[in-house]
């Protein structure tokens, strides 16, 4: 099982060595008009195994570990004249919880409107 041990070892110091805030806080990207500072989502799955065994007088040992993960913008940090903002980018990449708050405030506004309340009612 040690060699189970250095896998996983191995893997989890490669993710602390990727996840970091400077990854997750792309270069800064500077303009005429301003500077634009990507921000991305991360997402990463491993697993290991390793066992031993044998037959007759045969005896053996393995072991293997896998990983997987994605990367997906998600916004920048734009600083221009009119100071410091953070703007998500919308459309496929949308997060379901943005979709949902959306629907929810259409639906709450929509039932307002039903029982004769105006949008700065609701």
């Amino acid at each position: 099982m040690d060699t189970v041990e250095k896998l996983m070892k191995s893997t989890v110091e490669e993710l602390e060595r990727l996840l970091n805030a400077k990854n997750v806080l792309g270069d800064p990207i500077d303009r005429e008009q301003g500077t634009v500072i990507p921000i991305v989502s991360y997402g990463f799955g491993f697993g290991a195994a390793g066992g031993s065994g044998g037959e007759g007088s045969k005896n053996g040992t393995g072991g293997a570990a896998g990983a997987g993960g994605g990367i997906k913008p998600v916004g920048a940090v734009i600083i221009d004249a009119d100071g410091a903002r953070v703007e998500a980018i919308k459309g496929m990449v949308s997060s379901l919880a943005e979709v949902i708050g959306d629907t929810a405030t259409k639906v709450i506004k929509s039932t307002a409107r039903g029982r004769g309340e105006t949008d700065s009612d609701a």
